[in-house]
């Protein structure tokens, strides 16, 4: 007894260290020991409590990342409502706002606070032991990600008193954590994570919760949903009150609020923040605005989904300066040339931006861009960088004028305009042996709509074809994997993953095959078109440009780049190797029913048995078409009871009127009873 009472003592002392340097590193970012000393002392603490079952606590820190990958999210039923705020876009419509408070409270103190720009969540407690936490889904609905939150060392697994509560917060992801993976993960060839939040809401959501742990994820609690935040049961007299208690209680909050009670101080202070979100930690995309009194709140109430007691001020869509350095020129994997800007680096909506497509000359005409300018920067839906205009009055002279160039940077052949993209004039490189398009074809063979061949990034695809190991995506499927062990930071597991990965790839189906052969204006729909109207990789091969033009939402010049892409002796010989290769060229998808095909139909009134959207389906999986309105061209109107004017105009213009019974028979069904 005495040994397992050493024990016992020597856990509970280990937890209280481990814990407490997890703080030092995770949330102060003040480590007092080396990562090698805490790591003897975690692994010594995990190997006693497997070694001493009997001692468990779910409050150790060695379960913040203890948990087994789930297959899936369980739900969660939130018990309060996890409302969203009003949103305000100016100055004018938050005084407004405030006015229409004040008509009811009067003069009152308000909490102004940075919107976190996070995922929200909700986190109960019970007897002072952190037990769930759920996502807002929503707001009555969400995911129990409880495995994933306990990955985030700031937020408390135990409070200092056993209090029963549920609390809501938000999940952010820090910048500098963020600029760590996306440097890690562009040195590993992988797509960049686009913004904070991006990053946040997708990491909370990874069924490992070991590769949520490695994000580094944090939090803010600014919220007691149900529950008292003290024993005695009392409950808060303001906002400020209550995120005081949360601090003396061990939780994160956010520190850069303040209360005040003119509309000037409210201003100055979203002045204030907005000045400050380059500096900040974490990203904002706004400010709050909340009634600090919690008696002031309960006058005026709730609304249906939003609170009437606050707003949130939304920031306009962040512009900034920089300077245009340079144009470098990008072949993409059809051979369209995209001039995209070198810019200075600006930190922008979350991200440090040093590059932004400029799509075309037209685009750089448009907008009078020079190399040397400064240009005003934004991203689009706060994702895409974009230059949104010059500014010619910061010219000193050294600009220059800018012209896409007339042979290809990759390949040294001559390039030609195209006038059939859609999207203005394109310059395209028509060497079916470019490197660049060969490249970027491999990429976009392996990317996840495609063939989804993990661990195929731009970067292996390089090193295989810098060894002259591809030439084709043919050619990966005759790849050994002794070859790509040899290869520069490859090595024997590595080459054994990417070989496994490709022979799983064979079996990924003919829709996602055509897809990844890259053919002009074929996205994942109409490949999927082409798929179920063809079912053979062979019947594509073959199919006319009638045929084409016959699918469904397929146009001539859609149907053409199907037709020339199957001309080309070279892209015949892919698809041949791809077939002896042993790929899945046959669809899988229910052969298509053309019964109706070339027929249009028009419904009206009540039918029967069916609604007009089950009708309508019926009709276009047999091939047909629905039109809202009778004319020359419909073939049929289906009526029913209370059929009105197309009723009467299809009878003006001779147009056959048959029932639902009548339908049912053409799709060769049988009539309802």
């Amino acid at each position: 007894m005495a040994d397992k009472f050493e024990i016992k003592k020597e856990i509970e002392d280990l937890r209280a260290r481990v814990s407490y340097h997890a703080r030092k590193y995770y949330v102060d970012d003040a480590p007092e020991i080396s990562d090698y000393d805490y790591d003897l002392m975690y692994h010594k603490l995990l190997s006693l409590e497997e070694e001493n079952p009997e001692f468990f606590d779910p409050a150790s820190p060695t379960r913040r990342v203890g948990g087994a990958p789930l297959d899936k999210f369980e739900k969660v039923t939130h018990t309060v409502q996890m409302n969203s705020l009003s949103d305000v876009f100016s100055f004018d419509e938050l005084s407004a706002f405030l006015a229409g408070v004040e008509k009811v409270i009067g003069e009152s103190k308000w909490s102004v606070e940075p919107k976190i720009d996070g995922l929200s969540v909700a986190l109960k407690y019970e007897k002072g032991i952190f037990i769930q936490g759920a996502t807002r889904g929503d707001g009555q609905v969400g995911e129990d990600v409880t495995q994933n939150l306990r990955t985030i060392f700031s937020l408390p697994l135990t409070l200092p008193e056993e209090l029963s509560f549920t609390v809501r917060g938000e999940v952010y992801m820090p910048r500098r954590v963020l600029e760590a993976i996306n440097a890690k993960r562009e040195a590993e060839g992988k797509p960049l994570m686009a913004n904070p939040r991006n990053a946040a809401a997708g990491s909370l959501r990874q069924l490992d919760p070991k590769i949520a742990a490695s994000r580094r994820l944090d939090i803010f609690i600014f919220n007691i949903q149900e529950g008292s935040l003290w024993l005695d049961g009392r409950t808060v007299e303001s906002h400020t009150a209550m995120l005081n208690r949360l601090v003396e209680l061990g939780f994160p909050v956010v520190s850069e609020r303040v209360c005040v009670v003119s509309e000037k101080e409210i201003f100055d202070h979203i002045d204030r923040l907005g000045d400050l979100r380059d500096s900040l930690e974490y990203d904002i995309d706004g400010v709050v605005i909340k009634l600090d009194s919690t008696a002031d709140r309960a006058i005026l109430g709730e609304g249906v989904k939003t609170p009437k007691w606050a707003a949130a001020y939304k920031f306009p869509p962040e512009v900034k300066e920089t300077k245009l350095n340079s144009i470098s020129i990008q072949v993409g994997r059809t051979g369209v040339l995209t001039p995209i800007a070198e810019l200075e680096p600006v930190r922008l909506a979350g991200t440090t931006v040093s590059r932004a497509t400029l799509h075309n000359s037209e685009f750089i005409a448009e907008r009078g861009i020079m190399l040397g300018d400064i240009v005003k920067v934004r991203k689009a839906g706060d994702i895409i960088p974009e230059i949104v205009s010059a500014v010619p009055e910061k010219r000193d002279g050294s600009e220059t004028p800018f012209a896409m160039p007339t042979i290809c940077p990759s390949c040294g052949e001559p390039v030609s305009r195209d006038e059939s993209s859609g999207e203005g004039i394109a310059l395209r490189c028509t060497n079916s042996a470019c490197p660049a398009q060969l490249s970027r074809s491999i990429e976009h063979f392996a990317s996840r709509g495609a063939m989804d061949i993990d661990g195929l990034g731009p970067q292996i695809v390089d090193l295989l074809i810098g060894a002259d190991l591809i030439k084709n995506a043919a050619d990966l499927y005759a790849l050994k994997s002794e070859d790509v062990a040899a290869l520069d930071r490859m090595g024997e597991l590595s080459a054994n993953n990417l070989i496994n990965a490709i022979e799983r790839s064979k079996s990924a189906g003919l829709e996602r095959l055509i897809f990844a052969l890259g053919i002009r204006n074929i996205g994942e729909v109409a490949a999927a078109a082409l798929a179920k109207k063809f079912r053979t990789l062979e019947g594509c091969m073959n199919a006319t440009l009638d045929e084409l033009c016959a699918i469904e939402d397929f146009g001539e010049i859609t149907a053409r780049c199907v037709v020339d892409y199957f001309s080309h002796e070279a892209n015949i010989e892919l698809c041949r190797r791809l077939i002896d290769a042993g790929l899945l060229t046959e669809s899988t998808a229910k052969a298509l029913d053309e019964s109706l095909a070339g027929l249009t139909f028009v419904l009206t009134g009540t039918l029967p048995t069916m609604g007009r959207s089950e009708a309508s389906a019926l009709i276009k999986e047999r091939g047909g078409k629905t039109a809202g309105s009778v004319s020359k061209k419909t073939s049929y109107v289906v009526a029913g009871e209370e059929a009105g004017s197309k009723l009467t105009k299809a009878n003006e213009l001779g147009i056959p009127v048959i029932d639902e019974a009548a339908l049912l028979k053409m799709c060769g069904l049988e009539p309802k009873a």
